[in-house]
């Protein structure tokens, strides 16, 4: 019924409205009040709204004054993002506490696969279960899980029983639970693509799963395969501990325009050395080099040499980023610069690990 790769354990932990969480924790006076992270700028965008603000109707990327709209008294904090990814790393060190393999989406969720863990527990469900007391009891913040045999239902599970609640999704209850979904529920399906479904007759994961393989890519191109496989309980992506960047960057905004080149180079300078940290940092090199450059009108121009060699140097890498800067005249004065590196020799290693994959099929309870 299921191939090898579904009797795997995943847990897919969403902490709950995590900005806004974090801001009541600091400050009692906003515990059990409408808060709104961010959009009190005049042209300003809600970062995240506390439960208390959501129950009028205000979410994240709406405006602060549409928020405002919604809930007259909602009380708007500026976004206090050094303070969400120290959380965020507390957060993580107890996931590694249970296992290597966690693979972070973003500050505020993780999947971790748990087939085999560090505590030697059978249920996955039980871990979730723990995990989720441990950030309460540690950190004082709510978090809720979703639990399966692959991360796009654990993460479809993870959204059932939200704020401060888990689903488990068993292996031989995966069927029936992606045919019953409304399709707007399947994730990676927006607003448009649920519309474009929804004039095809398509409204549940039954009526998805009555489609052929033929039919959805003539329709989704691309997507049309992605979405006859993750219907039938197949979605074979692992969960991978450490994203392989493909790319290494840095770059500055500017108080005051730039049009002197003299400034500029003198800015370059600390880019490059800014790089040259990061790359130690990793122990990276790449052989493409972009020069990112942002005008004050906020036009955008990038310029960009490929290197017979893998560089990882300030002065290689200050070198070529001069050379870009003077291949043309600029066009107006400039606010922002940025030297990033790609083509970098993790691809080797990527290609290296892959071969070292090796599948396992075994039977488990969860």
């Amino acid at each position: 019924m299921h191939n090898e790769f579904s009797l795997r354990k995943i847990i897919h932990v969403d902490m709950d409205a995590f900005y806004a969480s974090v801001e009541q924790l600091d400050n009692s006076e906003l515990r059990g009040k409408p808060v709104a992270v961010g959009g009190s700028e005049k042209r300003g965008v809600v970062s995240a709204a506390s439960y208390e603000a959501r129950k009028y109707g205000v979410k994240s990327a709406m405006s602060g004054y549409m928020a405002r709209q919604n809930c007259p008294h909602i009380i708007f904090v500026k976004p206090r993002f050094y303070r969400y990814k120290e959380v965020s790393q507390q957060i993580r060190k107890i996931f590694l506490e249970y296992t290597d393999l966690v693979e972070p989406l973003s500050l505020d969720e993780a999947y971790l696969d748990v087939t085999m863990n560090k505590k030697g527990n059978p249920s996955a469900s039980l871990i979730a279960q723990e995990i989720r007391q441990r950030i309460f009891n540690e950190l004082g913040l709510t978090a809720s899980a979703g639990i399966s045999i692959n991360k796009f239902v654990a993460k479809i599970a993870s959204d059932y029983n939200k704020p401060n609640g888990q689903k488990t999704v068993n292996p031989e209850e995966v069927f029936q639970f992606l045919e019953d979904l409304e399709i707007r529920k399947f994730y990676g399906v927006g607003k448009v693509t649920a519309d474009k479904m929804y004039k095809l007759g398509i409204f549940t994961g039954k009526d998805l799963k009555n489609k052929s393989l033929e039919f959805l890519e003539e329709h989704f191109g691309k997507s049309g395969a992605h979405y006859y496989h993750v219907v039938r309980g197949i979605h074979n992506s692992a969960v991978k501990a450490e994203r392989i960047p493909k790319s290494v960057g840095a770059e500055r905004t500017f108080s005051e325009n730039l049009s002197s080149e003299i400034f500029m180079l003198e800015r370059l300078d600390h880019i490059a050395k800014e790089l040259e940290d990061r790359l130690k940092k990793s122990e990276i090199a790449g052989k493409t080099i972009t020069l990112k450059i942002k005008y004050s009108d906020f036009s955008l121009q990038t310029r960009s040499k490929t290197l017979p060699y893998f560089i990882a140097g300030k002065d290689l890498i200050l070198e070529t980023a001069k050379e870009l800067l003077y291949q043309e005249k600029m066009e107006n004065s400039v606010r922002l610069l940025g030297i990033s590196l790609a083509n970098l020799n993790t691809d080797i290693r990527e290609t290296d690990k892959m071969k070292d994959v090796v599948t396992v099929q075994l039977r488990f309870d969860f």
